[in-house]
């Protein structure tokens, strides 16, 4: 398949998916029209690259459907500047977009293969920096970060990644509950952090954030 294909699929997603669900932002639609997402997914997979689902990508991990991505993004409006703590990687999509818009981005990832894969496809690309580890203990030695970016849905955020955050940061992510994966904002303060749920949508459910299960007899 040419660029020209991809290129066209890309408008397509945009003009179909994204801007029918209040994703209009001028500056979130140009890095998108910008990114090749096709070049983040297996390439057995490519042709699937612009569809309005999740593309697996091995391993149990796939990469979060545009459509969340780009809502999470509007919701929390990132700027020039701000430094993102971005959790889930996964091969680089996310963290591509928000050097696009001018943020510079700490990238956790803790599946290997995926990670190289990210570190190849970024390695040309400035304001990111990638590191492998856990998801859910984040970057503390580069804290404190002004944007928590989630790219997928957890069970609970852990307080590592909220304690991570300037206060007044913002954060975005997925919830995942009973099998429903809802899409999140909210803000770090003084007295603690608060968040919102503000759509349901599919979203790739993220390893390391199950819920403690409750003790019972």
């Amino acid at each position: 398949m040419s660029e020209q294909n991809f290129q066209a699929m890309r408008r397509a997603m945009v003009e179909s998916q994204l801007r029918t669900n209040d994703v209009n932002d001028p500056a979130i639609i140009e890095a998108i029209l910008a990114e090749p997402r096709e070049a983040y997914v297996p390439a057995e997979r490519r042709a699937a690259a612009y569809t309005d689902r999740a593309v697996p990508l091995g391993n149990g991990r796939a990469l979060n459907p545009a459509l969340a991505t780009a809502r999470l993004l509007v919701e929390v409006a990132p700027r020039a500047g701000e430094r993102v703590l971005l959790i889930g990687a996964a091969t680089g999509y996310a963290a591509a977009l928000l050097a696009r818009l001018g943020c510079v981005v700490v990238a956790i990832e803790e599946d290997p293969v995926l990670a190289e894969q990210a570190a190849r496809q970024l390695r040309d690309r400035p304001g990111i920096t990638l590191h492998a580890g856990p998801l859910a203990a984040g970057w503390p030695e580069g804290a404190p970060y002004d944007l928590l970016f989630v790219d997928g849905a957890v069970e609970e955020l852990s307080d590592a990644l909220i304690q991570q955050l300037n206060v007044d940061g913002r954060a975005a992510f997925a919830t995942a509950e009973r099998g429903v994966t809802r899409l999140c904002a909210g803000a770090r303060s003084a007295g603690g952090f608060g968040a919102r749920a503000f759509a349901d949508s599919e979203a790739v459910i993220l390893p390391g954030f199950a819920r403690p299960k409750a003790f019972t007899f």
